[in-house]
C-alpha cells in the first residue's frame, strides 16, 4: 500500500512574505477533484512571490489510504489544537487537514490557521476557488 510521504515543514521556514503581504492562494483545479487540490500562494501586491501549496484532506481511504496511521493522527491533533499541519509532498508545500475533501469553508479556515502560523492576520488572507 503507498502512501503519499508528507515531511512536517516549521511555518517559520516558510517565506518571509507569508507573514507580512496580503496573500491569495489559487486553486489550479475545482474542489470536487478530491483529497488533493492543487494550488498556490502569491503575495498579492507582488505575483513574483509564489510557492504552490496544495490541500490534502488525509481521510480519503479507498482505494488505499492518501497517508500512514501516524501522519493522520498528527493532521488531527493539530487540527483539534487550532493549528493545521504545513507538509511537504515531494517539492510541493501541502497544509494536511482532517477529511476526505474540501468546500469553501475548510478552505478559508486551513488558510486562517496557516496566516496564524506563519503571524499573520487572517483577514490578510484571500482563497480564489475554482468550481468543478
Amino acid at each position: 500500500m503507498q502512501h503519499a510521504a508528507l515531511t512536517d515543514i516549521d511555518p517559520f521556514d516558510l517565506p518571509e512574505w507569508l507573514g507580512t503581504s496580503d496573500v491569495v492562494w489559487r486553486a489550479d483545479a475545482g474542489l470536487r477533484t478530491g483529497h488533493l487540490v492543487e494550488g498556490r500562494l502569491t503575495a498579492a501586491d507582488d505575483p513574483a512571490q509564489e510557492i504552490v501549496c496544495d490541500l490534502l484532506a488525509v481521510d480519503e481511504a479507498y482505494p488505499a489510504p492518501v497517508v500512514d496511521d501516524p501522519t493522520r493522527l498528527r493532521v488531527h491533533q493539530a487540527w483539534r489544537h487550532g493549528q493545521v499541519m504545513v507538509g511537504e509532498r515531494g517539492s510541493r508545500l501541502a497544509l494536511a487537514v482532517p477529511g476526505t475533501g474540501f468546500g469553501p469553508e475548510l478552505v478559508l479556515e486551513a488558510l486562517g490557521r496557516l496566516a496564524r502560523a506563519v503571524g499573520a492576520r487572517p483577514e490578510r488572507y484571500a482563497a480564489l476557488l475554482r468550481l468543478g
